[in-house]
Order: C-alpha cells, then structure tokens, then sequence
C-alpha cells in the first residue's frame, strides 16, 4: 500500500509560545508530513523565520478582513495536493509523536471521511475546564455514522478543527466546508459527512493538549457565535437538539464536583452555565437584534462587517 502523503493547515494569527511547540511537535512526528501551509493573518508580525527554519512551510499572508474560519481553512486545503490534510489551531500541541499516524490510521477505515483528536487540559485547566475536556474528548473512541443519530444527538456531528483530519477526495467531493462560518465549520461538514452516510471518527489516541479558561464574558460570546452558526443552518441543527446535550453535561459536572469534595464550585458552573445559556438564547435569535447589539456580542466583529 502505497503510504498517504499529509499536509497541515494552520490558521496564525499573533502566536504565542505554544505555536512554536507545535511546530517543534510536528517536525518530531513518526509520520513525516509533507507540507505545512500556514494561514497567516497580517498583524505587522512576519512568519519568514518559519519558512527559514521549516523546509516545508507555505506562508500564505491574508488581510483581518479576509480572515473566516471556513474560507481560509478551505483555501489552504485546496492549495494542498496531499491525500490528508490535517487541521490544526495555532494553540494545539500534539501530546507525543504519534499524533499524525493516529490521524492517518484513523482515516484508512472504509468510508471515515474526516477524524479528530482527543483534547487533553493544560497542566494550568481550573478543575471544570478539566471535566469539560474529559466529556467532551473521553479516552474510548468513536466511530460515527447516521446509526448514531437517535441515540448520541447532536455529538453525532461532533467534530473540532482544533485536530481534525480530512480525507482531502471526500472533502472535494461533499464540497467542503462553507464559503463563510462564524463558528462550526467543523461540526457543519461533519454533518455533511452523517448526511452522505459517510463516517467521523473519534480516535482519543491521537491526543492534543489544548484548553481554555474562558471568563464569564468570554462563555457568553463564544456561544453567541456557536448559536449564529446554528441558526443559520437549520437544515441541519433542527434536526437535533443542543439544550439535551448541556444539560446532561450540567448534570454530570455537578454529580463530579461533590464527589471530589469540591461543592463551593458549583456556583462558578452554574455563572458559567448563565453566560453559555444567555448567549446562546441571543445567538439564536441574532436576525432579531439591532446590528450594534449584535457587534456587542459577538466574538467575531469583523465577520459582521
């Protein structure tokens, strides 16, 4: 069998020190990959120290105005003429070596047209973005299919372009992610891939640390724009339910939090839960809102204008 050439896309803009540890990772893989294209929002900083020291790296330079989560993901993996091309965010550091022959393994399954990465928590994660991270990305993989619908919901389209990687012929052939996405560009085509009774696969042995400690206003416009991105896809997110899956995680991390004798944090859960959940009340209704309301909310101005 011929061996599957990968590339990475990697959207950069204003890197901070995990970026460099995730180019260190990459070039430490057991898996060589070919090319790394890095989609470079201009911020007055320059990559070329990038193209220096990595043989394989593509700067690709875009404008802030240019910038979509969709578009400019898409755009490098069409440039790409890999058989994979894995996606990865600027702050995601693969956990050991073998990241991208997990991915790889991952996508060699019949009919898995894109597979992701299980997220672990930062050493400095508060205790519930802990939890958060270990119900999200459990350690038992998954592979997905329209079977999995009546049962897992809205996980069924789970998917996270934080570690994602795509069969590049089936991405073409579903027509990719949307020319233009506030948020879920991941989740969108991983429906697309339920939908064309293709498979995802969760495979938790490929690991990637990655994690947030979002404060209160920060939960809010985070779901705000997840809540956008839904309502302007109803033909997909219509047909199952976001509210069911929150609040078995509510329910969870609560049963979680007395157990480790830890009470005093449920009420840091339930502040978060009000700024996740008025957010996305918000975001649902978005088309309603006065566009300098809208501009308030969002995590994302320069998608709006």
């Amino acid at each position: 069998m011929n061996k599957k050439k990968v590339d990475v896309v990697i959207p950069v803009y204003h890197p901070g020190s995990e970026f460099k540890k995730l180019m260190e990772r990459l070039e430490r893989q057991t898996y060589e990959v070919n090319r790394i294209f890095l989609m470079h929002t201009t911020d007055g900083q320059s990559l070329e120290s990038m193209k220096e020291r990595y043989k394989n790296v593509t700067v690709e330079e875009i404008t802030p105005d240019e910038f979509d989560h969709a578009a400019t993901r898409d755009k490098g993996i069409r440039q790409s003429d890999a058989d994979i091309v894995i996606c990865m965010t600027q702050d995601a550091c693969p956990d050991n070596e073998y990241l991208v022959s997990e991915l790889v393994q991952a996508l060699e399954e019949a009919n898995v047209a894109v597979a992701y990465a299980r997220q672990l928590p930062r050493k400095e994660s508060t205790l519930l973005e802990r939890y958060t991270r270990q119900f999200n990305y459990p350690p038992e993989s998954k592979v997905k299919s329209s079977k999995d619908l009546e049962k897992m919901g809205i996980k069924t389209f789970f998917c996270s372009d934080v570690c994602a990687a795509y069969n590049r012929d089936m991405y073409l052939k579903n027509g990719g992610f949307e020319k233009k996405a506030i948020f879920n560009e991941d989740m969108i085509y991983a429906a697309k891939v339920i939908e064309n009774e293709q498979k995802v696969y969760y495979n938790a042995k490929a690991k990637v640390i990655h994690s947030h400690n979002y404060n209160f206003a920060q939960q809010f416009h985070r779901n705000f724009d997840m809540a956008v991105s839904q309502a302007q896809h109803p033909e997909i997110f219509r047909k199952v339910s976001s509210e069911k899956e929150g609040m078995k995680l509510i329910k969870n991390t609560v049963a979680f939090l007395i157990k480790q004798r830890r009470p005093w944090l449920v009420f840091k859960l339930f502040t978060d839960c009000v700024a996740k959940y008025a957010g996305y009340l918000l975001g649902r209704k978005y088309q309603k809102l006065p566009k300098k309301i809208v501009l308030k909310c969002t995590m994302n101005p320069r998608y709006w204008t």
